[in-house]
C-alpha cells in the first residue's frame, strides 16, 4: 500500500500490483474499497502495472473532513492528484461500474492527461444514457435455465417496479455474475464491509455532472476508449451500455459472453485478452 494527499490534505491510498506501464483503475460500488477489483482477471500477470485507487473514506484511505467533497465530479481532483504522485504525464484510465463515471468526468475535464480509457460495465447516466426495467428484465431472462432464476427473476421485477426490499436485492443477487458459485457468493459477502453508504450517498448528487456538457467535453478527447460490457449483467446491460459508447470517438466496444457486472470473475481469460489487446494496440 502507498498514500499521497488529496488537494484538500485527505491522506488517500492505493495498491500495486504487477509490473509494467500503470494502469490506474478505479473502483464502482460506488465508493467501494478497491480490493473488490483484486488483480483484474490476471492484469496484473499479463504485464500492466495495475494501480487500484482507494476512493476517500473507503479502504485504507482517509475520512475527509467535508462529506460534500463524496461527490464524484469533485473526486476528480484525486485522480489528478494520484497521476501528480505517480510522475505521469498521461493515464491509462480503468474504470469499474460506477468508478466509470469518475473516469469519465476526469476524461471529460483533462483530455489531455489520458492516453486510454477503459470502462468495463460502466453506468451510462454520465452521458445521457438510460438503462429500463425492461433492458434489465431481458437481461435476467437469458438465466431462465438456472435453478435460482424463479426467485431472482422475481425480485427483479421488483426491483424494476421500484418496490424491493433488502430480501428482493439478496434474491437477485445471482443475476449479478455469470456464475452463481462459492467465489460469486464470497464476493457479495464481502460488500458491505468494503463499502461506504455515507459515502455513496453523496457520490452521484444533483448537479456533479450535465450529460450534454460531458458529452461535449469528451468530443476534445483524442485518446483511445475501449468500453466492455457483459451479456448477463442486469445493472449495466449491453444494449444500453454499447449505445452509450457513442460518446467517446472511435471507441472500441467488446461485449463478453456468459459474464455479469464482475466480468474478470466469470471470464477472466476473455476479460484479460481483451483489456490487453485495446492497450497494447493488438
Amino acid at each position: 500500500m502507498h498514500t499521497f494527499p488529496a488537494p484538500d490534505g485527505t491522506v488517500l491510498a492505493y495498491h500495486e500490483s504487477g509490473a509494467g506501464e500503470p494502469l490506474v483503475c478505479l473502483p464502482g460500488g460506488p465508493m467501494r474499497a478497491s480490493a473488490y477489483l483484486g488483480d483484474l482477471g490476471g492484469l496484473a500477470d499479463a504485464g500492466h502495472r495495475v494501480v487500484r485507487l482507494d476512493l476517500r473514506g473507503t479502504g485504507a484511505s482517509g475520512v475527509p473532513a467535508d462529506p460534500a467533497s463524496y461527490r464524484v465530479d469533485r473526486l476528480v481532483d484525486d485522480v489528478e492528484a494520484l497521476r501528480e504522485h505517480l510522475g505521469l504525464e498521461r493515464l491509462r484510465l480503468f474504470g469499474h461500474s460506477a468508478g466509470a463515471a469518475l473516469a469519465t468526468l476526469y476524461t471529460a475535464r483533462l483530455p489531455e492527461r489520458v492516453s486510454e480509457l477503459v470502462l468495463v460495465t460502466p453506468g451510462v447516466e454520465t452521458t445521457g444514457g438510460r438503462v429500463t426495467p425492461q433492458d434489465r428484465l431481458e437481461v435476467a431472462r437469458l438465466r431462465a435455465d438456472e435453478p435460482w432464476f424463479p426467485q431472482a427473476y422475481a425480485a427483479m421485477e421488483a426491483i424494476a417496479a421500484g418496490r424491493a426490499t433488502e430480501a428482493d436485492w439478496a434474491a437477485a443477487a445471482p443475476l449479478s455474475h455469470g456464475r452463481w458459485d462459492d467465489a460469486a457468493r464470497e464476493h457479495r459477502a464481502s460488500g458491505p464491509a468494503q463499502r461506504n453508504p455515507d459515502a455513496a450517498a453523496g457520490y452521484d448528487t444533483p448537479g456533479a455532472y450535465d450529460p450534454a456538457e460531458v458529452r461535449a467535453a469528451l468530443s476534445a478527447f483524442g485518446g483511445r476508449t475501449l468500453v466492455v460490457a457483459a451479456e448477463y449483467d442486469v445493472a449495466a446491460p449491453p444494449v444500453p451500455v454499447t449505445a452509450a459508447a457513442r460518446a467517446y470517438p472511435g471507441a472500441t466496444t467488446v461485449v463478453l459472453p456468459r459474464a455479469g457486472h464482475f466480468p474478470w470473475h466469470d471470464a477472466p481469460g476473455e476479460f484479460t485478452t481483451a483489456v490487453t489487446d485495446f492497450l497494447t494496440g493488438a
